[in-house]
């Protein structure tokens, strides 16, 4: 649906009765539920195909909300002035804060752990609907589990069709990662997954922050710490930047490079013989290399090679800084291998 004041309004109905609604957000899409509503929670679940044992994130529409499903007091002080430094400059945008949650937050949002994944999204469209629901919506990327993020209406359209009761369509998201996910509720903060939000913006707030550690065989404290995530049907092959330029052309495989240098210096060692289709199997995140366009980029150019008749996707690391962070977890997860040691981590 194209957002007006009225579909807006009909979605948060729809919210209200238990219905499910994908809307954008700076990030990806969201299916968004009632995050009071158990049984609109169990059909995220459900229509997502998404282990119950993973953490949905909550959104709220301001930073009064917060402790309507957070329990601040609860925080050692140190953390509550980390918190509210964090939500200062930091909210809203692409961060996730995961703190101690309030006993009305149902264990099925939380997977049953006493903490709560909680961020207040920058989109306008995502703001207004909650402001209109008037409770805060548990929102995981609106896509099957472990596949694809979606970062269009269309991409929602194409994965979840009419098991929904609305799509809301805001065009492509700006950022195209999803959020960082950061834990508070520990004993010092940490990076459970990069994201939207660059580790160098958030210790520029509250300081060096520990190394995250995920443990495949653990229940995840956090949505995205799976190791086999965001990934595309056609399998992800992923390369090193020094690597690139060494991986032969093939007519059946796509390849997916960071910038036209990388391509250039591919192009220039393979020499393909490249038609039109051929041409077509050949991508690159950002021309001029730019961080931000390439994380935009990522999963709308792995939809477009995901459907093309090929047997493999060769792809590029990027520069791992800042965003860059962000984009290779997605592309080490999608390619289904351990994600190396990294600042952030």
């Amino acid at each position: 649906m194209n957002i007006t004041d009225d579909t807006l309004r009909q979605a948060a109905d729809f919210l209200a009765a238990g219905e499910l609604v994908a809307f954008p957000t700076e990030t990806v899409y969201g299916l968004g539920a009632d995050a009071f509503n158990p049984a609109a929670l169990a059909r995220v679940f459900e229509v997502k195909r998404r282990p119950r044992f993973d953490p949905l994130i909550i959104h709220i529409s301001g930073l009064e909300d917060l402790e309507r499903v957070a329990d601040i007091a609860s925080l050692t002080p140190l953390v509550r002035k980390q918190a509210a430094d964090l939500c200062r400059c930091l909210w809203p945008g692409p961060l996730t804060l995961i703190l101690p949650k309030i006993p009305s937050v149902p264990d099925l949002a939380t997977s049953g752990l006493p903490t709560v994944a909680v961020r207040f999204p920058a989109h306008p469209i995502a703001q207004k609907l909650i402001r209109l629901l008037n409770r805060a919506v548990a929102a995981p990327s609106a896509n099957p589990f472990g596949y694809l993020s979606p970062t269009s209406a269309e991409h929602v359209r194409e994965q979840l069709g009419d098991q929904i009761a609305m799509i809301l369509d805001g065009g492509p998201a700006d950022i195209g990662v999803e959020s960082t996910v950061l834990d508070l509720a520990g004993s010092t903060p940490r990076i459970l997954r990069p994201g939207g939000t660059p580790k160098e913006r958030i210790e520029a707030v509250i300081g060096p922050l520990e190394a995250g550690e995920t443990s495949e065989s653990a229940i995840p404290c956090s949505p995205g710490q799976l190791k086999n995530h965001y990934a595309p049907k056609i399998p992800l092959i992923l390369h090193g930047q020094a690597e690139m330029s060494s991986v032969p052309y093939n007519r059946s495989e796509g390849y997916l490079f960071f910038s036209s240098d990388s391509r250039s210096r591919w192009t220039k060692t393979q020499q393909p013989d490249l038609d039109g289709e051929g041409e077509s199997r050949i991508r690159t995140l950002s021309e001029a290399g730019n961080m931000p366009e390439a994380a935009a980029n990522l999963f709308k150019t792995l939809h477009e090679l995901d459907k093309l008749e090929i047997f493999a996707i060769h792809a590029e690391q990027v520069p791992n800084a800042g965003l860059g962070n962000a984009v290779n977890d997605r592309l080490f997860r999608g390619a289904a291998v351990p994600f190396p040691e990294q600042n952030c981590r």
